[in-house]
């Protein structure tokens, strides 16, 4: 997926596949995870559609937090941080911490390992 920016050149925005479609709306990996990126306790971060019954899919964020800020920072502190700024159905319905993020040897990021 891409953008024209401000002098009009195309910008990569997120690839198509990694696009999550929950209670019929799209949402973009990439900026939910811009978002969370601000967050202060925030060292690395991947969304992923996580599958559900009712939803098809809901947001689902992994997050390593940086080593100061483990166990202090919690579920609740980020999802109150989305909320306040991303539209409602963008906001992870589930965070999942994690010490690190699958990457191959290049360094890119294994997300279909972070689905279930």
């Amino acid at each position: 997926m891409a953008r024209v920016d401000e002098d009009g050149y195309f910008v990569i925005v997120d690839r198509t596949k990694d696009q999550i479609n929950t209670a019929g709306f799209k949402v973009w990996p990439r900026e939910v995870e811009e978002v969370l990126y601000g967050h202060p306790a925030v060292r690395l971060v991947a969304v992923v559609g996580q599958p559900d019954a009712y939803r098809g899919e809901v947001v689902k964020a992994c997050v390593v937090l940086k080593e100061e800020h483990r166990g202090r920072v919690g579920e609740a502190d980020l999802v109150a941080f989305c909320k306040e700024r991303l539209t409602g159905y963008k906001v992870p319905r589930v965070v999942e911490f994690k010490d690190e993020l699958p990457i191959t040897a290049a360094g890119k990021l294994l997300r279909r390992l972070l689905k279930n």
